[in-house]
């Protein structure tokens, strides 16, 4: 008993797994990854204060929620800004489709997907990146962005705004303006968030409440955004600490 105790505290008394097969490439994956983020950078440092927009890629153009982000994007590119969305249909093409029709900065921020995904037409091809990693994808995101606004959609969409409400919170990133646009869509979710997250478990602070905008109105979303800047222009700068 003594020596069974002795091996498991020096872990050796277990057989540990092993993998099925060892994957020669996995040493290269780092160069693959440093090359997705060092052409990232080379584009998006040139293009200016951005906002991101995030959204279901299976929302059908002529619906509501299509085109309100095309009416956000619009409205965000005549007060001065580019807009980023991950470049394929539904909500993405609708953000850059809005960029695209007053003339402003839109870019696509593609990821190699088995479905769904094909970038729109609405991205100069400058413009238009492709990604085989979904980590460095959303830091080219939220690194470039100024705000996020964030359409109706499935886990994707849920995935990114979570992240960025979580680095914003800790501080990892500098605070800035997120927006959820469809109080019928996300009402339900801030209910949960109050309701169970903060006065059930206490999981969260009541200031965090604080870190987002729920609305229905392109120019309260916009207004929202402007106001923040309009409070300290030094903020308009990417997030180096990404």
């Amino acid at each position: 008993m003594e020596k069974d105790a002795q091996d498991l505290k020096n872990g050796t008394g277990r057989k540990q797994k092993e993998w099925t097969k060892k994957r020669g490439e996995n040493a290269w994956t780092m160069f693959k990854v440093m090359a997705e983020f060092v052409d990232g950078f080379e584009v998006l440092n040139t293009v200016g204060p951005c906002v991101s927009i995030f959204g279901s890629a299976r929302t059908k153009p002529g619906t509501a929620y299509y085109e309100l982000a095309v009416k956000v994007a619009s409205r965000l590119v005549e007060e001065g800004y580019g807009v980023i969305t991950g470049g394929g249909p539904g909500i993405m093409e609708a953000g850059n489709k809005g960029a695209w029709m007053k003339g402003g900065t839109s870019i696509g921020l593609n990821i190699n997907l088995p479905f769904e995904q094909h970038h729109n037409p609405f991205i100069a091809a400058q413009h238009n990146l492709k990604y085989r990693y979904f980590f460095v994808r959303k830091v080219m995101f939220v690194k470039y962005a100024q705000a996020f606004v964030v359409m109706p959609g499935g886990f994707g969409t849920l995935d990114e705004l979570f992240e960025v409400l979580t680095l914003v919170q800790t501080n990892k990133i500098t605070p800035m303006p997120i927006v959820l646009m469809g109080v019928e869509f996300w009402g339900g979710l801030k209910n949960w968030i109050v309701e169970v997250m903060l006065e059930r478990h206490q999981n969260i602070h009541v200031e965090d409440l604080d870190l987002f905008l729920v609305t229905d109105d392109p120019e309260e979303a916009v207004q929202y955004i402007n106001k923040y800047y309009a409070e300290d222009a030094s903020r308009l700068e990417p997030n180096y600490e990404l």
